[in-house]
C-alpha cells in the first residue's frame, strides 16, 4: 500500500513540476521540484518492501494501466487509418455533388470533433453513396479547460446546404446536445454518425476490439433520439 501511494505522490509531483515548468512559473516548478525529489526518496525506501508482498500492489496497478495503454494504442491506429479529409477538399466535392445530385429534403447532422478534418463517413455518406440532404449541418463539440459553461451557435457558412453548428462546453459538463440544437431552430431528419468495426487477429488488438464493445457509445452518451440515427460503418482490420 505505501508503493502505491508513494508511487501516486511521486508521478503526480513530476506532472505538477512540469505544468509549472511549461507555464514558465519556474519558482513554482523548483518547489514542486524539490517535493517531488523528497517524494522520490520515500519511493525508493518503500521499494525494498517489494520481495515482502508490495509486488501484489503493483500487479494491481498494472491491471488498469495496461488497459489504458491498449486503449490509447489502438485509438492512434484507428486515427491513421481512418484519414480525415482536409476542410477544403471536402468543400470542393461537395459543392460538385450538391449542385447536380438529387437532394433529400429535410435537415441532417453530421458530428465531427474538427471542423478542419473531416470524418472519413461524413464523405463515404456523401461522395460514394450520394445521400445528400436539402440542409446539412456538422456539429462540432469542443471540450473546453474550464470545467463549466455550455455555449453553442452557428460558425460562418462554408458552402450551400452546409453549416456548421460549434457547441462549446466546460469538462464537466454533461451537455444535451439536441436541447441546444431544437433551441438554435434546427429540426433534423436524420443524425448520421460513424462506427469503427474492428477485425482483429492479435490477442493484443482483440483485448482492444473487446474495450471498445464494451465501452458507452458517443450515441449513448449524449442520449441522440434512436429513432433518427443512421450508422455509418467503416470495417478496420488491425
Amino acid at each position: 500500500m505505501r508503493i502505491a501511494v508513494t508511487g501516486t505522490i511521486t508521478v503526480t509531483g513530476i506532472m505538477i513540476f512540469w505544468i509549472f515548468y511549461l507555464r514558465g512559473e519556474y519558482i513554482k516548478a523548483a518547489i514542486a521540484w524539490i517535493v517531488t525529489m523528497a517524494d522520490a526518496l520515500f519511493l525508493l525506501a518503500n521499494m525494498t518492501k517489494i520481495p515482502a508482498g508490495g509486488y501484489r500492489s503493483l500487479i494491481i496497478a498494472f491491471i488498469p494501466f495496461s488497459v489504458i495503454l491498449i486503449y490509447i494504442t489502438g485509438q492512434r491506429r484507428i486515427y491513421k487509418v481512418l484519414k480525415p479529409f482536409s476542410l477544403r477538399h471536402f468543400l470542393t466535392q461537395y459543392s460538385s455533388l450538391y449542385m447536380f445530385t438529387n437532394k433529400i429534403k429535410g435537415t441532417a447532422l453530421f458530428f465531427a470533433r474538427d471542423i478542419h478534418s473531416i470524418p472519413p463517413y461524413i464523405a463515404l455518406t456523401m461522395f460514394k453513396n450520394e445521400i445528400v440532404y436539402e440542409d446539412n449541418i456538422i456539429i462540432s463539440i469542443n471540450i473546453q479547460d474550464k470545467p463549466f459553461g455550455v455555449s453553442a451557435g452557428f460558425k460562418k457558412k462554408l458552402a450551400e446546404g452546409l453549416r456548421v453548428f460549434e457547441i462549446q462546453s466546460g469538462y464537466m459538463e454533461v451537455v444535451d446536445i439536441m436541447r441546444l440544437l431544437h433551441e438554435a431552430g434546427i429540426r433534423e431528419k436524420t443524425v448520421f454518425y460513424g462506427i469503427e468495426d474492428i477485425v482483429a487477429t492479435r490477442p493484443i488488438w482483440r483485448v482492444f476490439a473487446i474495450i471498445k464493445r464494451l465501452s458507452a457509445s458517443f450515441v449513448q452518451f449524449y442520449k441522440l433520439p434512436p429513432e433518427k440515427l443512421h450508422g455509418v460503418v467503416t470495417r478496420i482490420e488491425m
